[in-house]
């Protein structure tokens, strides 16, 4: 894959995960009704841990879009992390952050 294509699969990668962490962050500000009912209740504190388990999979979304990003300034984007082997550019294009060969990720039951 051309290094300019990387570049900007990676570019857009991290602004989808940026806007949802900024989402994520701007919900998080809303105060809480002190007389909402018990039920009311269970439902705000499924929706919050929702929300945390939404931002830890945002947030290591993001750690693979920087992974991928030292990658292509090493200049070993595009190669398993495991084997060296290419990574297909149209594995990349739907998973531009994807650190492994389809055989390989499957092998590792990921």
């Amino acid at each position: 894959m051309e290094a300019d294509r990387a570049r900007s699969l990676l570019a857009d990668e991290r602004l989808r995960i940026e806007r949802e962490l900024a989402r994520l962050a701007r919900s998080d500000g809303e105060p809480q009704d002190e007389d909402l009912d018990a039920g009311d209740q269970a439902t705000d504190l499924f929706q919050d841990e929702l929300d945390e388990s939404r931002e830890r999979d945002l947030r290591q979304q993001l750690e693979a879009v920087e992974r991928a990003e030292a990658r292509l300034e090493a200049g070993t984007y595009g190669l398993s992390i495991e084997s060296g082997l290419p990574i297909p550019d149209e594995r990349l294009e739907v998973r531009p952050t994807a650190e492994l060969t389809v055989e390989e990720e499957r092998a590792r039951g990921e």
